[in-house]
């Protein structure tokens, strides 16, 4: 027998869990060294990463979370264990302190993030429509043979000119929300139409607060980006531990 690890509480551990994990087993607490883990016994060797595998991994810290226990250290998907003892060696034991000062920092916070997308062809040509000059160059390029250096110099003036637009909304965003976090990790975007990416740890009850300033922000610049905010997950932003291999 294994077990898959969603993750890891302190004590003392929940009681009377109902709540079905992978294969639809039932999600139980294991007591290891101090702190409590939360497992379910395994049906396969290896979990594939499908999004039906993936939502289920994150049900259950969220509903453990949402129901009470919001010191949590979640998992990376994917941990399977054959033993407890493997547990204690390598993931407990030696990793005991750095465990307890994550645990302390997650306590009573939980993690929400920001995305922020712009149409890139309407910021292009807000851009054009405040720097007529550049737009009179650029309109060159269609009008008639430029010099490679020309159309090189035309196309980094654009570019520039779209880097600031960007980093102008990114100082907005992050005057308006950074100062109400414990700790952001800022992401990389995950496409060409997303130019902001961050995770924000928040105070659990600072979380109307902090949506109604991405509703702020939404307002603010409503004719030009879409904002998609998840306002509760697991904290894996801020739960950088090395775990050992799966086994």
């Amino acid at each position: 027998m294994s077990f898959y690890i969603y993750g890891i509480l302190t004590l003392p551990a929940p009681e009377n869990l109902n709540l079905q994990g992978l294969d639809g087993q039932p999600v139980q607490i294991k007591i290891l060294n101090g702190f409590a883990v939360i497992y379910s016994e395994a049906q396969q060797e290896r979990y594939l990463a499908s999004r039906r595998n993936l939502l289920s991994h994150e049900k259950v810290l969220e509903e453990i979370m949402q129901a009470g226990d919001r010191n949590l250290l979640p998992v990376q998907f994917g941990l399977l264990v054959s033993s407890w003892e493997t547990v204690s060696q390598q993931l407990i034991r030696p990793h005991q302190e750095e465990l307890t000062q994550l645990l302390a920092k997650l306590s009573g916070c939980r993690e929400v993030s920001v995305k922020v997308f712009w149409d890139t062809d309407v910021e292009i040509q807000g851009l054009l429509a405040e720097h007529p000059d550049l737009k009179t160059e650029r309109d060159k390029l269609m009008g008639q043979p430029l010099s490679m250096e020309q159309a090189i110099q035309i196309g980094q003036a654009i570019e520039q000119g779209m880097n600031d637009r960007k980093q102008g909304i990114i100082d907005v965003f992050q005057g308006t929300l950074n100062s109400i976090a414990i700790d952001v990790v800022e992401n990389t975007p995950q496409m060409d139409t997303m130019i902001y990416n961050s995770a924000y740890l928040i105070p659990w009850e600072a979380e109307s607060q902090f949506s109604e300033y991405v509703e702020a922000l939404d307002r603010k610049f409503e004719e030009r980006l879409r904002i998609r905010y998840n306002n509760f997950t697991a904290p894996y932003n801020f739960a950088r531990l090395q775990l050992f291999s799966s086994n």
